[in-house]
């Protein structure tokens, strides 16, 4: 149990899979107060022994946290954990707490960010934004195949009206839309604000014209989206995932968009991203076979993970690191940290 920690002035960080577009944004935030050093390698059970002589790491969603690693960063003299995420799913934080590690998040980093980029791939995909600058790069100026709808006067529904869920109801809210949502613990300022109104999970999926997804992805949440929830919406409906690639089943996806149980998919996410996503395969190609069929599908939408990618997310998460080192090189605990009911348990 850790109430209080040891101050420790002296800390070590290894970066793992460190991007080249962030790493500005961490020396900036760092300004050389801690030991740093960054490796584009993602954490797995092989890559943990680079974290050897380091008392702390900093991991990414697509990093392995899982009990096996913990185990060996332990052994290597780790034992602090800042994740530049604010999800946590890839981390066995059971286990990291039985080891003792300090772990923290990035919870609150830029939730605008995640939900103006909801909101963007909405509108390209409905609008045929894609095809459309495709057709006119190659001079075809026609406008066959671009037809989209109005926003306005439509019905979205939020699934998970949390910090991000919650701004992309405002943005919905903005566009004339009306709101319904579900969520376990209502926001209820969005139903004064918004004049939102919280349904049942069942009803928002046949009454929504726009599905858009903010919830953790946690054992609960596993294809939260599976091909029951896929039958009970409109064949009109387009389905944004801006949260997690395993919230949605997509052999039951891929199958209701082929059949046109659903009109579109618009997503940043994909539940098979490690080893895929963060990395150029352009040259050799993807062995993925579900994945190649999603990205063959006309009504589909995929960005790689890049939700997170404003200056301003960049900057925050980039803070937000170095106030958990903070807190803890002072002895504190960090107001991100995770895992506490386990602690005082």
């Amino acid at each position: 149990m850790f109430k209080y920690l040891e101050k420790n002035n002296n800390m070590k960080l290894l970066v793992y899979s460190a991007k080249d577009f962030e790493i500005p944004f961490l020396k900036s935030a760092n300004n050389n107060r801690n030991e740093v050093t960054y490796t584009k390698n993602a954490l797995d059970s092989e890559t943990a022994l680079q974290a050897t002589g380091y008392n702390a790491i900093s991991i990414f969603s697509g990093d392995d946290a899982s009990s096996i690693v913990l185990e060996k960063l332990w052994d290597f003299g780790v034992r602090y954990i800042t994740l530049r995420s604010s999800g946590y799913n890839n981390l066995h934080i059971k286990t990291a707490k039985r080891f003792g590690f300090h772990v923290a998040n990035a919870s609150d980093y830029s939730p605008h960010a995640i939900a103006e980029h909801a909101t963007a791939l909405l509108l390209a995909l409905n609008r045929k934004i894609v095809l459309a600058n495709t057709q006119v790069h190659k001079y075809n100026f026609l406008q066959d195949g671009l037809l989209g709808f109005n926003l306005h006067g439509k019905t979205v529904g939020i699934i998970g009206t949390g910090r991000i869920g919650s701004i992309m109801a405002k943005i919905m809210h903005g566009f004339g839309c009306k709101i319904l949502a579900y969520d376990q613990a209502p926001d209820y300022d969005l139903i004064e604000l918004c004049n939102v109104t919280y349904t049942p999970l069942n009803e928002l999926c046949e009454e929504s014209d726009i599905i858009s997804l903010h919830i953790p992805m946690n054992y609960e949440n596993y294809y939260f989206i599976n091909k029951e929830k896929l039958s009970l919406m409109k064949k009109s409906t387009i389905l944004i995932n801006t949260s997690r690639g395993e919230l949605v089943d997509t052999k039951a996806l891929i199958e209701a968009l082929e059949a046109k149980n659903i009109a579109g998919y618009a997503t940043d996410v994909y539940e098979k991203e490690k080893g895929i996503f963060f990395k150029d395969h352009s040259k050799n190609g993807i062995k993925d076979e579900r994945l190649k069929k999603l990205l063959s599908l006309t009504n589909v939408l995929l960005t790689p993970h890049q939700a997170f990618i404003t200056k301003e997310a960049l900057t925050n998460i980039a803070e937000i690191t170095f106030d958990n080192l903070d807190s803890w090189s002072q002895g504190h605990i960090s107001k991100n940290e995770l895992g506490m009911e386990l602690i005082n348990s």
